[in-house]
């Protein structure tokens, strides 16, 4: 897979760069930054290097109709301001846009077409739409993994018409995903949360071979307690577990991984209620289990703390209630301590992971975060992407 920095020329050379700027919006705002963050050092090597870019992403799912609200030029605004940079937002229908369309003067640099979902020949994957948007540029950067499990268009079949490379930051992911997968420095540990085992379990089944220890946390576990007989309440369930359960359990005992659950929890009559540990045995029927208890966050502890690698997906309880949200916060705490130090190479995925790390200023404290959901799943899982197939 080729990275941008090493095409030799760049000066004066149209770029299209394919981004995930899929940020949250509410109102027209944007709520969080962290997408655009990540590929500011790829638009800034660009423009240093004297390209002029054509940037491509989407925001929600329009399915194939224009909708006003989920328009890119919020982002647009947003962009220019954290680059000082004057961009020229199309909102002409990409399809009847010409190369010659784009940059109509000498010194315009950057240009932002609109959202690429409004057209539903982007989720077809429709090659006649991917060589359309190929004819705009010379070049084409794909910077958005977390798209690129996704076989559309401006990810996969563009890369048939078109010189094409990997951007930085879709570098960085890989590489940091390599590293976690296969030049592992053990022990290594996978935290692994989330309200559904069945859409984890070939992720898991794919660690358990690599991976000393597996700890399953948030509604996945409540799955587990069931399994062994105990009373979970009105707790978020998945229905005909059991066989999942199984599977996961024999094949730890085969490749002597150990998986970890909770030994304790904290419940509450509602999403909003009072927190109260409980032990296992002592769950009502009419109570949530909402977050591990203190013996599992110093078991948790106790395995972070022998380990020399970590990677975690999914918070360990609803943390957006401050009551229960002290067992994802208690396991940030341990992974930034022993980062800090230097003792562990830490990775962290998945939307709501993301939003807790950000929440309490933990993001740089971990070697990586993704902010990649399904491609950072299905990557881990061992599936080849279609993005990262399309450009090697």
């Amino acid at each position: 897979m080729r990275n941008i920095k090493d095409e030799p020329n760049l000066n004066q050379k149209k770029i299209l760069l394919r981004l995930d700027l899929n940020v949250p919006l509410s109102n027209g705002k944007i709520t969080d930054t962290t997408r655009i963050d990540k590929i500011l050092p790829t638009i800034n090597f660009l423009l240093k290097n004297n390209a002029k870019i054509i940037i491509l992403s989407h925001v929600g799912r329009p399915k194939g109709k224009v909708v006003n609200e989920l328009s890119l030029k919020p982002v647009c605004e947003t962009l220019k301001s954290k680059l000082n940079q004057d961009i020229k937002f199309i909102s002409k229908n990409i399809k009847e846009v010409k190369s010659s369309d784009l940059f109509d003067t000498y010194d315009k640099r950057i240009v932002m077409l609109e959202n690429l979902r409004f057209y539903e020949e982007e989720e077809k994957n429709d090659d006649v739409f991917a060589k359309h948007l190929a004819s705009l540029a010379d070049i084409y950067v794909n910077d958005a993994f977390s798209c690129s499990h996704r076989a559309h268009a401006s990810i996969f079949e563009i890369t048939k018409f078109i010189p094409s490379y990997a951007g930085l930051q879709l570098d960085i992911e890989i590489n940091a995903l390599s590293k976690i997968t296969s030049e592992i420095l053990r022990p290594v540990t996978c935290i692994i949360g989330g309200s559904k085992i069945s859409s984890k379990i070939n992720i898991i089944k794919n660690l358990i071979s690599k991976f000393d220890n597996i700890i399953i946390v948030g509604g996945m576990a409540n799955n587990i307690l069931k399994y062994k007989g105990y009373e979970i309440g009105k707790s978020i369930q998945e229905n005909n577990c059991n066989q999942i359960i199984q599977e996961i359990f024999s094949l730890s005992k085969k490749e002597s991984c150990k998986i970890i659950y909770p030994e304790d929890v904290v419940v509450g009559k509602d999403l909003n209620g009072s927190p109260e540990v409980k032990e296992l045995n002592n769950v009502s029927k009419n109570e949530l289990i909402l977050d591990i208890g203190p013996k599992t966050i110093k078991i948790i502890n106790q395995l972070i703390e022998e380990s020399n690698t970590i990677l975690w997906n999914g918070p360990a309880g609803y943390f957006e209630n401050p009551n229960f949200s002290k067992g994802s916060l208690e396991i940030a705490k341990k992974i930034v301590e022993k980062n800090n130090n230097n003792e562990i190479f830490s990775v962290a995925g998945g939307g709501d992971t993301v939003a807790l790390l950000n929440s309490v200023g933990a993001t740089s404290h971990f070697n990586f975060v993704s902010t990649a959901g399904g491609a950072f799943l299905e990557y881990l899982e061992g599936k080849e992407l279609p993005g990262i197939k399309a450009l090697n």
